[in-house]
């Protein structure tokens, strides 16, 4: 399994508590929310930083954004500041302590509570005379609300899907799963004959266990969830002792690689993994990575329902918010950029669904008959879903989540721990996590 960038080298890196007190202290009070009617551009010329994460094409396209805006908005200049997953937190956490906030951030769901409850994001309510949000559904955009303060702008939704690859399914005279009925024993008994059947030249599934995506569909399957809605946890020892029973019987089983191939492949970038280099039938990944997939694959790849779903155990995810500084001093020029991002056709046309099918109902159906076929199978799967509400927020402190879970799958698959003894000690450091946070 894998987030929505490259994984373990640019895990999302959770903020320690001298951080937290760092933003704290050089982020400052934000600036006194302006009322939306106060908003008002300046005609004289105007400087704005914005920052993202991506890989080339994401940089490409958001240039190519910028270069248009500008040339509707002379007055306005739009600094770009990009790196890749790895390094862009760090970057983010050195500018915010030196009390340098770039005006537009590109925020991840990981994260929001954390920047937003160190006043280090802005109340983008007071954006409404600019910035609009009709065409955004109420769910969706609530994605980026804390509290009833909306510090983000949802960009994109996906969901998390088990992407099957056709190709290796037909050389070896394998069905393609009914994913409206699959169960969790379905998947791991089509994955061993795929390895049977190849004569072990082929895996069955990359393995899963990485991240949180996974854990959250695991979870809400069950009757559960990782956070409870006032920033606590919800998942219990029994819950994650059984999400790990499963994948190491699995592992036993030969539906998964070896511990050591899957640790090696999990260290690795996208187009490293089992999936983009056909040398597995399935793989967990989040929905908007199917073309970078497909990509790398050349091969027929198609998205399946996780197994087990239920009708409310799927979910959209934000894949990424706009945010804005709580300390810019250009907040009418801030939301007409993020409103251009948002709402814009010329927009959507350079961007596409790079950033994830657009959470923009109106722009995701002006762009659909744009895209490619691949991504317009994406599409199709997301609007096939049956989904439930998103899950609680993550709170401040549960950015290291990855981090914690990458360390404990890691330990159960190389028998350095019980499932039970590494549920009891994903708890302990995940609620140490939050703990800290709040100090």
């Amino acid at each position: 399994m894998r987030g929505n960038t490259r994984r373990r080298v640019g895990v999302l890196v959770g903020l320690s508590a001298a951080t937290m007190l760092a933003l704290t202290s050089c982020a400052g009070s934000p600036a006194a929310a302006p009322e939306a009617e106060q908003l008002e551009l300046s005609d004289e010329p105007v400087t704005l930083s914005f920052t993202w994460w991506g890989n080339d094409t994401r940089h490409a396209a958001t240039e190519e954004i910028i270069a248009a805006f500008e040339d509707e908005h002379p007055n306005i200049t739009i600094e770009p500041q990009y790196t890749d997953w790895a390094g862009y937190w760090d970057k983010l956490n050195t500018s915010v302590a030196a009390g340098e906030i770039p005006d537009i951030i590109q925020m991840d769901e990981k994260q929001l509570s954390t920047y937003a409850a160190n006043g280090v994001l802005a109340d983008l309510g007071a954006y409404s005379s600019i910035l609009s949000t009709e065409d955004f559904p109420a769910a969706t955009l609530g994605t980026g609300a804390l509290d009833g303060t909306q510090y983000g702008i949802p960009v994109g939704v996906n969901s998390y899907t088990i992407i099957a690859n056709q190709t290796i399914l037909d050389q070896y005279g394998i069905d393609l799963p009914d994913d409206e009925s699959w169960t969790w024993d379905d998947f791991v008994d089509v994955s061993e004959e795929v390895a049977s059947a190849s004569g072990g030249a082929t895996i069955g599934t990359q393995s899963w266990g990485f991240e949180d995506g996974g854990l959250n569909n695991w979870l809400r399957q069950n009757g559960s969830a990782l956070y409870t809605t006032d920033g606590g946890i919800a998942a219990t020892e029994e819950d994650l002792a059984g999400w790990w029973e499963f994948l190491l019987e699995a592992t036993e089983g030969g539906a998964t690689p070896d511990p050591a191939a899957t640790v090696e492949r999990e260290s690795g970038g996208l187009a490293e993994s089992f999936t983009a280099t056909n040398a597995s039938a399935f793989g967990p990944w989040w929905s908007n990575q199917v073309q970078a997939l497909r990509d790398a694959s050349g091969q027929d790849l198609v998205a399946l329902r996780v197994p087990g779903t239920t009708d409310d155990s799927a979910y959209y995810k934000p894949s990424m918010f706009w945010s804005s500084s709580a300390k810019t001093e250009h907040p009418a020029e801030v939301a007409t950029f993020l409103d251009y991002l948002a709402n814009s056709e010329d927009a959507a046309d350079l961007l596409l669904a790079e950033r994830g099918v657009p959470a923009n109902e109106k722009i995701r159906e002006y762009i659909t008959p744009k895209l490619d076929e691949v991504n317009q199978t994406v599409v199709e799967f997301l609007d096939s879903l049956s989904v439930g509400d998103a899950p609680p927020a993550t709170p401040p402190g549960g950015g290291v989540i990855e981090t914690i879970i990458d360390q404990h799958t890691t330990a159960v698959l190389f028998g350095e721990m019980t499932p039970d003894e590494a549920a009891a000690s994903f708890l302990e450091e995940l609620q140490t996590a939050l703990d800290d946070a709040a100090v």
